[in-house]
């Protein structure tokens, strides 16, 4: 069986260019790219303010006919949900949010910390145990970063699983050791002349987007979609699930 993963960074469903929310263009992005299982960063639930915060998920999930869920990390203000989402061609049979611990003493005084979360799901594929999907936005600071791979490292399942997201982190940072030791980066299956880099999204020079799949399944292909629809370009994986499964 073959799958095509997406992880999207939608800037909160913000067009990069006329810099206005436009559900259209994101929708687009994911119907143009064929994926499947989709991860987003940066997605807005319905909260008090309700002409910017509406329940995105839901709606791109409607527009697309896709299975959606929302993983509230933080409430703006108290009253504006912000997190990450899943969308899914195939049935969510379970899903749940994780909040990842935010560091007691804060390393960089100053710097910018926002309260993050896992978004842990289980997709009916029409195999015996589905698939394991976890989603996920890391904060920018270091003692974040530790605290949201160690958090992500308890949960990664031993098959049948991906794990993607913006984790604001470069491929060489040792912190991420305790994911690669359990996971398959798909960026080694990029195209030759495809880095890897998605931001900014108009001229893309970091990769901070993954997608991670556990051992047992086969990555075909990973690419870095060309349609600028947010400030992050879209990452694609193709995978394939082993016979039998």
């Amino acid at each position: 069986m073959q799958l095509r993963i997406m992880s999207f960074n939608t800037q909160h469903c913000m067009n990069f260019v006329t810099r206005k929310i436009d559900f259209e263009i994101m929708a687009e992005t994911i119907r143009e790219a064929g994926a499947d299982v989709i991860g987003l960063q940066e997605i807005r639930g319905e909260g008090e303010h309700r002409g910017e915060y509406e329940a995105q998920a839901q709606i791109l999930g409607e527009m697309l006919g896709f299975n959606y869920y929302f993983a509230e990390a933080i409430r703006f203000g108290g009253v504006d949900p912000y997190g990450n989402a899943l969308l899914s061609r195939y049935p969510i049979t379970r899903a749940d949010t994780v909040k990842i611990p935010d560091p007691v003493i804060r390393l960089i005084p100053g710097g910018y910390y926002e309260t993050r979360c896992v978004l842990s799901a289980v997709l009916d594929i029409g195999t015996a145990d589905g698939l394991n999907v976890l989603v996920s936005h890391f904060g920018l600071n270091p003692d974040e970063h530790r605290l949201a791979v160690k958090t992500v490292a308890g949960l990664i399942p031993r098959e049948r699983g991906v794990f993607m997201g913006d984790l604001n982190m470069k491929p060489g940072n040792l912190k991420l050791r305790p994911v690669r030791k359990k996971l398959t980066d798909t960026a080694a299956f990029l195209a030759q002349g495809d880095n890897g880099y998605t931001f900014p999204s108009d001229s893309p020079n970091r990769k901070i987007d993954y997608i991670f799949v556990t051992k047992d399944l086969e990555v075909n292909a990973s690419r870095v979609y060309p349609k600028i629809a947010s400030d992050h370009r879209a990452l694609v994986a193709d995978i394939t699930l082993p016979s039998g499964v």
